[in-house]
C-alpha cells in the first residue's frame, strides 16, 4: 500500500479565521482520501477538527514553546521531523513567512489575501462595491494550485438531533459589528415568550451580562463561559438556528451545519466572510448605507465616518426573520 501524500497546512490568528478553514479541509480530504493533512494551529482550536478522517492536528503554542523567532525555528524543526510533501500556507503573514523560510519546502502555495480588492471595497472615495470571492474559495485555491481539483459543495452538513431552540451570540470583537445589547435582549425575550428555548453564547468575561438576561424568562439560558469548545460545538449542532453578528459563532455554526441569521454593521458579506454554506437570504443589514463596508474585519480607521449601522434594524425585524425560519 502506497504512503499517503501529506500536506502541511498553517493557519493561526483568531477563532473565526480557523473555523472558516474547517469545511474546506474536510471536503478536501473527502475528495482526496489518498492525502493527509497535518494542520498547524493554536492548541485551543483542536476541537474544531475532531472527527475529520486523515487529518492530524499539530498544536503550536506560540506564546510558550514556540515563542518568538527562535521558537518558530524550533517549530520548523519539529514539523520537518513530522514529515510532509507539500506546504499550504493559509495565513500568509510574517510568522508563517518565517516558518516557510526555515522549512524551505520544495512544493508550496500561499493564500492570496486580495488586499487591493479589499481596500477598494472599504475606501470611501471611488469605492467599488461588489461581491469578492468567498474566503473559503481562496483557501481552496491554495490546494488547487498544489494540483488538486477541489470543488466545494457550499452545503451545511448536520447529523444531530435538533432541539426546538435558537442560539443568540450577541457579542463581537468590535463595536461597529455588534448589534445594540438592549435591542438584542428584546429579541431574546420575544423569542422566549413564544415557547422557544434561547441559548446565549459568549466568553467567560461576558457571562455576567448574559446571566441577567436569564431572569427575563425561564426559556433563556446562558452557556457563556460554562463549557469548553468541544461541548459548545455540540450544543450549537442541536440548535434549529443561530443568531450571530459577523463573528466566530457564525463560522462555528457552519462547522456543525447549523443555519445562521447574521447581523452586519461596519463589515459586509461582499468581503467574502459569510459563513460557509449560509444563505444570503438570512443576512440582516442596512443596505441603504452605501458607505459600508468601512472595515475588512470590523476595526475602523479613525478617518471612518461615524455611523449608526443598526439604526434601521429593529428587534421586530430580527424576530420576524427568526419566526419565518422556524
Amino acid at each position: 500500500m502506497s504512503q499517503k501524500q501529506r500536506i502541511l497546512v498553517f493557519r493561526f490568528s483568531s477563532m473565526g479565521d480557523i473555523a472558516i478553514c474547517v469545511p474546506v479541509v474536510r471536503e478536501f480530504l473527502e475528495q482526496f482520501p489518498e492525502t493527509e493533512i497535518l494542520f498547524v494551529s493554536r492548541p485551543q482550536f483542536q476541537p474544531m477538527f475532531e472527527g475529520i478522517e486523515n487529518l492530524k492536528f499539530f498544536p503550536a503554542d506560540l506564546k510558550k514553546k514556540y515563542k518568538r523567532v527562535v521558537g518558530l525555528y524550533k517549530l520548523s524543526k519539529d514539523l520537518r521531523a513530522a514529515g510532509f510533501d507539500a506546504v499550504a500556507d493559509l495565513h500568509n503573514v510574517l510568522r508563517t513567512q518565517i516558518i516557510r523560510k526555515f522549512l524551505n519546502p520544495k512544493k508550496i502555495e500561499i493564500l492570496d489575501k486580495a488586499r487591493k480588492e479589499r481596500s477598494q471595497l472599504v475606501r470611501q472615495n471611488d469605492k467599488i462595491r461588489k461581491q469578492l470571492k468567498p474566503m473559503t474559495e481562496r483557501y481552496a485555491d491554495v490546494f488547487r494550485k498544489l494540483g488538486f481539483d477541489l470543488k466545494l459543495s457550499n452545503q451545511l452538513v448536520n447529523h444531530s438531533e435538533k432541539e426546538y431552540a435558537v442560539g443568540i451570540a450577541p457579542f463581537a470583537m468590535y463595536e461597529g459589528k455588534q448589534y445594540p445589547f438592549d435591542r438584542m435582549k428584546t429579541v431574546a425575550l420575544k423569542i422566549a415568550e413564544k415557547g422557544v428555548k434561547v441559548y446565549l453564547f459568549g466568553s467567560k468575561a461576558e457571562h455576567q451580562e448574559l446571566k441577567e438576561w436569564q431572569k427575563l424568562n425561564p426559556n433563556i439560558v446562558s452557556v457563556a463561559g460554562k463549557y469548553d469548545l468541544k461541548k459548545e460545538l455540540e450544543i450549537i449542532s442541536r440548535l434549529k438556528l443561530m443568531v450571530s453578528m459577523d463573528s466566530a459563532n457564525m463560522h462555528l455554526s457552519s462547522i456543525v451545519g447549523t443555519p445562521v441569521i447574521s447581523i452586519w454593521g461596519t463589515t459586509h458579506p461582499f468581503m467574502g466572510f459569510l459563513g460557509y454554506g449560509q444563505d444570503y437570504e438570512n443576512v440582516i443589514q442596512d443596505e441603504s448605507l452605501i458607505q459600508r463596508p468601512t472595515s475588512v474585519y470590523g476595526k475602523e480607521p479613525k478617518s471612518a465616518p461615524k455611523i449608526d449601522y443598526f439604526k434601521n434594524i429593529s428587534p421586530e425585524m430580527i424576530v420576524e426573520k427568526i419566526e419565518k425560519f422556524l
